[in-house]
């Protein structure tokens, strides 16, 4: 997907002037005179970074960083602040703001910022990516599966796990050698880091469905 700067400011002025200065870096661009408007085009989709007013008129630029954050957006933000908008552009730091640049703002310090925030923005999808792959192979994994799944990345050997599962230590051997080609894993060591990146995850989505069903 090709990554796009989303210029969002209701002066045209600043969306053309900043519109000419990416064309010279050949940084594909998009402008919008809102945030309205902007959130009419994003549907969850787009890849890039937002280069966003702080001051806007209707939805300012930290209302919409707030729409951002629930939609769970991986688009970073630099925020254009005025001088007396530096409280505002620290609240926007507090709640997960790329960055802040005052006005009049530097171009070199302005394409430097925006090719970061895009390597970022590369960064966060490809980790997205591999954990939400991580998910559905978790997801392939039956109920019991899951619990054997869980209890190896414990450290517990299959003797205390089939006492803990109250079943055969020969079914432990089954269901454990079934984990770890679901999970495509060769080692223990796998199978603890796979249930780490898990639990992260768990912070972002649901639990796989076969945590809610019964054995």
């Amino acid at each position: 997907m090709v990554q796009k700067v989303f210029i969002i400011d209701d002066d045209v002025a600043v969306r053309d002037a900043m519109g000419m200065l990416l064309d010279s870096e050949d940084l594909p661009h998009v402008g919008f005179e809102s945030a309205d408007s902007f959130l009419g085009f994003y549907d969850g989709n787009q890849s890039g970074c937002l280069v966003l007013d702080i001051r806007m008129p209707g939805m300012t630029g930290l209302e919409l960083q707030k729409v951002m954050s629930k939609f769970q957006s991986l688009l970073p933000i630099i925020f254009i602040t005025g001088h007396g908008d530096i409280p505002m552009a620290v609240e926007a730091m507090r709640h997960g703001a790329f960055d802040f640049l005052r006005k009049p703002i530097q171009e070199p310090v302005l394409i430097q910022r925006i090719k970061q925030a895009l390597n970022v923005e590369t960064n966060l999808q490809s980790r997205k990516l591999t954990r939400e792959k991580l998910h559905d192979r978790i997801d392939s994994l039956t109920h019991r599966e899951f619990q054997v799944f869980e209890e190896v990345a414990q450290g517990h050997a299959n003797k205390a796990i089939a006492v803990t599962l109250d079943i055969s230590e020969r079914t432990v051997e089954v269901h454990r050698a079934q984990v770890m080609k679901k999970l495509a894993t060769r080692s223990i060591a796998e199978v603890v880091r796979i249930h780490i990146e898990f639990e992260l995850f768990k912070q972002f989505r649901n639990p796989p469905r076969n945590l809610l069903q019964k054995p």
